[in-house]
């Protein structure tokens, strides 16, 4: 087995190799994380056991204007939809996996942008989880990139590569295995890529030939956990023992069903609580629910599961965002 990591980027942890690789494709302990090609067939030509309660599924997120986000000095984060958010850090603006319209023409985004795309200034980092186009979506990036040429894309191994350098002809990129950290200029800032339970492809021939992962963001004061697309895994106990204590974990609640398609690459809101209590954090943010439906499950299902589990535990660390709305820290 051959272990691939940056060499210009430095380990947070001396027990880590790299990621594997086998046959050219990455895995996680040896074995490629793929959905299994028949399961895939069967949930196609099957029926959905929650569709009249997915059509009787009124749900629609909250969503507010504001075309002055990107004018903001005060540290926040502002949902944008799915797993896009604005964090604004220590003067630095931050994207997290910015997809703005609809996936492949026929899937439809069911919540507007909060802002006019011309407002979309002072972008310096974008960071990528994923190649998936509900995560990487050249035409929004392009977007972007239009206003912001010089903004500094942080990924995982060979996204930069393979995905932004041939599909944006952006150049600039750091790439990182697991457990990484990121070159940063301002030292008041660590970015750290993390794992996850997850795949990648976007052509026929191309399945998990591109890393995938997490994110921690962290100042002296405050460190945030951006969980990228992942299953519930063993591994969120290392996380939480490397990286120590953290303030705000934004996860992902919907995709989940049917469970025997989906348990292997994406969590329900159960067991996101579970991730959120685990990791010991104070805050969570939900997302990638809402803006595409992308699975079984009634669209509105997963925030009112969360919703019920936090009642449930009397907890009050639950910041559910509209999108566009503000939440300041």
């Amino acid at each position: 087995m051959k272990y691939y990591y940056n060499p210009n980027l430095e380990f947070i942890r001396t027990d880590f190799q790299g990621n594997e690789k086998y046959e050219g494709i990455f895995t996680m302990g040896g074995k490629p994380v793929q959905p299994d090609f028949k399961e895939i067939l069967k949930w196609q030509v099957g029926g959905n056991p929650q569709r009249k309660e997915k059509r009787a599924d009124k749900f629609q997120l909250q969503w507010q204007e504001n075309n002055d986000i990107f004018k903001i000095k005060e540290n926040c984060i502002v949902w944008l939809g799915h797993a896009g958010f604005m964090i604004k850090l220590d003067g630095m603006t931050l994207l997290t996996d910015p997809v703005f319209g609809h996936l492949g023409g026929f899937i439809r985004r069911k919540v507007k942008i909060p802002y006019e795309s011309k407002y979309m200034t002072n972008v310096d980092y974008i960071l990528m989880s994923h190649g998936h186009r509900d995560h990487f979506d050249v035409a929004s990036l392009k977007k972007i990139l239009k206003l912001n040429p010089k903004v500094e894309f942080l990924t995982a191994l060979e996204i930069g590569q393979q995905l932004i350098r041939p599909l944006l002809k952006h150049n600039h990129f750091q790439e990182a295995a697991w457990w990484q950290k990121f070159n940063i200029p301002n030292k008041n800032i660590e970015i750290i890529f993390l794992p996850a339970q997850h795949w990648n492809r976007r052509a026929l021939f191309d399945f998990n030939k591109q890393l995938w992962g997490s994110f921690i963001i962290r100042t002296p004061k405050i460190t945030i956990f951006f969980a990228g697309d992942s299953a519930f895994m063993d591994l969120y106990q290392d996380i939480a023992k490397h990286i120590g204590k953290i303030d705000i974990a934004i996860l992902p609640i919907g995709a989940y069903r049917p469970s025997i398609i989906m348990q292997n690459a994406h969590m329900n809101p159960e067991e996101a609580f579970n991730v959120f209590n685990i990791l010991n954090a104070k805050t969570f943010i939900p997302m990638h629910y809402g803006t595409y439906d992308l699975s079984d499950e009634p669209i509105g299902e997963p925030i009112r599961w969360l919703r019920q589990l936090f009642a449930e535990q009397q907890h009050d660390g639950l910041m559910e965002l509209g999108v566009g709305e503000i939440f300041y820290f």
